[in-house]
């Protein structure tokens, strides 16, 4: 083989498989996708256009965040107006309210003739003492506004049937800013010191109800901390006015405003005494009566019929008749206000107390 020979045998060697290919090609009717280049530009567009959206809505939120805060800034002021307005007005109706409690104050004050001696306010109770002086007996009254459950109470001497202990020991013992002597009351032989008749404590009967006898009444305070009282025969009629606690002595003063007749016993044994008296006014407010007197021979102290007059002329409504006599004791923050008459307190089975 020549030299010209094997150069072209090499070249059609070389040549040939591209030359395959070049016909493929033109006969197997290939078709090529050529990249779309215009949706990637619709795809552009569309994020340029969610963007213009989304920033559109964010100065929307923006406006709308901002409106909204003077909105809210508004009604704060608004609210703090209002809030303002609703403290003047229970302001100006605490004041109406208590007005006419400043004017029965103030009357009663007028009619006692004096401003008070002592006084005591609370949440529990607000306590008046005035000091009075009559050209037959000298005496002293504590009015009581009674605002709670916990502002008065009947306690037994040393808490026990029986037993007794002066007013003084027994507000000493419980705390008590100030204290009454209570009901009547009874000894054995063995010295041991008994309520008189039907006794009440925390709603139930000391030992029992006892039909009213001699003249006899019960007085005492109810579940709604108003003063009850009177002569009953049957223990339901009692029951009905929801008794809390009390005492029993003689005789029934006032009733709805009317003088109760007075037993001829107590007209003049003793006609003048040493004496301690409970009534309430229109109001449910109380008023303790409690006089002085040298001792019980009925030369000195006051009549029941003068305390009648007296506790009329104050508006009282119901008025009682408590223990009187060496038994008629006062105590206020602690001292004896009052002159007991047998040159110093008595011990006693039952005892009004008073709690700020």
């Amino acid at each position: 083989m020549n030299p010209i020979q094997f150069i072209n045998r090499t070249m059609m060697l070389t040549v040939a498989p591209f030359i395959g290919i070049v016909c493929f090609l033109l006969y197997s009717q290939l078709s090529i996708q050529l990249p779309d280049l215009g949706r990637y530009a619709k795809t552009e567009f569309s994020i340029q256009y969610q963007l213009q959206q989304s920033e559109q809505k964010l100065d929307k939120a923006k406006a709308d965040a901002a409106e909204t805060r003077v909105t809210i800034e508004r009604f704060y002021q608004l609210y703090e107006k209002s809030a303002s307005d609703v403290a003047s007005m229970a302001q100006a109706a605490d004041s109406v309210v208590n007005r006419p409690a400043a004017i029965f104050d103030n009357r009663i004050s007028t009619k006692l003739g004096a401003k008070p001696a002592k006084q005591t306010s609370s949440p529990n109770l607000d306590l008046k003492l005035f000091y009075l002086t009559d050209p037959n007996y000298k005496a002293y009254a504590l009015k009581v506004d009674a605002k709670s459950d916990n502002a008065l109470k009947m306690v037994l001497g040393n808490d026990k049937v029986g037993s007794s202990e002066t007013t003084l020991d027994a507000a000493r013992r419980y705390g008590a800013v100030a204290g009454i002597n209570a009901g009547g009351f009874a000894d054995d032989r063995s010295g041991k010191r008994y309520p008189l008749s039907t006794t009440m404590l925390g709603g139930k009967y000391v030992y029992g109800f006892e039909p009213s006898f001699e003249d006899l009444a019960f007085v005492g305070m109810n579940s709604d901390r108003k003063l009850i009282g009177g002569r009953f025969s049957r223990q339901e009629d009692l029951d009905k006015l929801k008794p809390n606690f009390g005492a029993t002595f003689v005789p029934v003063l006032l009733q709805n405003g009317i003088k109760q007749p007075i037993p001829a016993q107590w007209q003049t044994s003793p006609h003048r005494a040493p004496r301690t008296v409970i009534g309430n006014f229109k109001n449910d407010q109380l008023l303790f009566l409690v006089t002085d007197g040298y001792n019980e021979q009925g030369g000195s102290g006051a009549t029941l019929e003068e305390l009648q007059d007296k506790l009329l002329q104050l508006g009282v409504k119901d008025a009682y008749n408590l223990d009187g006599g060496g038994s008629s004791s006062l105590i206020y923050d602690g001292q004896i206000i009052n002159r007991p008459s047998d040159g110093k307190l008595r011990p006693l089975p039952t005892h009004f107390l008073f709690f700020k």
